[in-house]
């Protein structure tokens, strides 16, 4: 999930706070004081997300917002004491995908960050036809699956399942989530529906099977993380703390 952030913060306690906690989190955060600053950083680096204030010098943060969004699809974060609705308003309309008030916790931002990041990428790939994890491949317009291009047969919700697990790639998944997502709300089965969907899934991923770990106690995950000369260790059960 991590990524690049440009926290754009013209107090230095403040910034300086956020950066080490996005950091202690994986983040790369770069920095900018002023809306000068961040215009620069925003055209000549690869930035995932941007973390804005608005009460900037040099450059306010709703003449960043509109420039930015002139320029790129980031996700933009509005970090500001004005809490009006019009204020608000204003930064949905610009084009940003969240907004947060000050005071705020640092956790709260850092969780908000998140999902912004995570429905920026899973919109840029759900614009894929084909998804590709190492020796998987799944086309999404006739609902085949290959392993090494070998065509392999799963069942209607055996793919769905799948392309759930792909679709939230590295995150870790409980059993009553992927009930929700795969089978639906209104869904009255088990979770031990999902367990032997895995288990199936499993099986025909053969010598692949560890794309799928258990989460002990919580669910399961897919790792997205090695080519396709690399074959994954064969362990499926990772700690969860």
């Amino acid at each position: 999930m991590a990524g690049t952030v440009l926290l754009v913060e013209d107090d230095t306690r403040m910034r300086e706070l956020v950066s080490d906690y996005f950091e202690a989190d994986g983040f790369t955060v770069l920095e900018a004081a002023n809306g000068e600053k961040a215009l620069e950083i925003i055209k000549n680096k690869h930035v995932d997300l941007l973390i804005l204030d608005i009460m900037l010098p040099r450059i306010d943060g709703w003449t960043v917002c509109r420039t930015t969004r002139s320029l790129s699809n980031i996700p933009i974060i509005i970090l500001t004491a004005r809490a009006h609705e019009e204020d608000r308003l204003m930064g949905f309309e610009l084009g940003a995908d969240d907004y947060v008030t000050k005071p705020f916790s640092p956790r709260e931002l850092l969780a908000r960050s998140q999902a912004v990041l995570r429905r920026s990428r899973q919109q840029g790939e759900s614009e894929l036809t084909i998804w590709h994890s190492g020796p998987l491949k799944i086309d999404r317009v006739s609902h085949e699956v290959y392993i090494n291009d070998g065509s392999v047969y799963l069942s209607a919700k055996e793919y769905d399942l799948l392309l759930y697990l792909m679709a939230n790639a590295n995150m870790v998944l409980s059993r009553e989530q992927l009930l929700q997502g795969v089978w639906g709300y209104n869904y009255y089965g088990n979770l031990r529906t999902v367990d032997t969907h895995i288990n199936r899934l499993r099986d025909k991923l053969g010598e692949y099977s560890d794309l799928i770990q258990t989460v002990r106690g919580y669910g399961y995950k897919f790792v997205n993380c090695y080519s396709q000369q690399k074959k994954p260790p064969k362990q499926h059960e990772v700690n969860h703390e």
